[in-house]
């Protein structure tokens, strides 16, 4: 907080009016994460002041930048590692393509083989079932959190229209 006009009793209740307004983002209520927030100025009155009120103009100020600062949903994006037998591997190939997944190595091995991939979250579900049937049970595979990633223009547009009819 920089210019101190606001009293040194109510930063906390500003500090909680934004925290809450973080908790609930305006594009499809997940939280909002990986931002900053610096209060360049404000005021305060002898009568109206309060906590609530400090947290409710904090509420509103977050809510009035949030849209000027172009937020970006994220999604989760997985390591994919998944094994089986080189005679298979084209259909694993083809299997991560089709989940908007990204092939980052591969290895062969005798008569098996290792893909590595990322692959969002969202499209792995169902996978073992898909796996399974392309390499008669032969493939497995395992994942694990890697990073966000910005989720695809077309995709986020189709996530908040949906969250605007509810």
């Amino acid at each position: 907080i920089k210019g101190g006009a606001i009293p040194r009793e109510y930063i906390p209740a500003c500090d909680k009016g934004f925290k809450n307004a973080l908790a609930k983002g305006n594009l499809i209520g997940f939280p909002i994460i990986g931002i900053k927030v610096t209060i360049n100025d404000g005021s305060s009155h002898s009568v109206d002041s309060s906590d609530l009120a400090f947290q409710m103009a904090a509420i509103g100020a977050f809510k009035e930048v949030y849209n000027r600062a172009k937020p970006v949903i994220l999604e989760p994006v997985m390591q994919v590692v998944v094994e089986g037998p080189t005679e298979y591997q084209g259909n694993i190939y083809t299997s991560i393509n089709q989940r908007r997944g990204i092939i980052e190595s591969t290895t062969e091995d005798g008569n098996g083989c290792k893909v590595e991939a990322t692959v969002p979250l969202s499209e792995m579900f169902g996978y073992s079932t898909v796996l399974r049937s392309l390499t008669q049970g032969k493939a497995e595979f395992t994942m694990e959190f890697t990073r966000y990633s910005p989720l695809p223009a077309g995709l986020a547009e189709k996530l908040i229209e949906e969250r605007q009819k509810k």
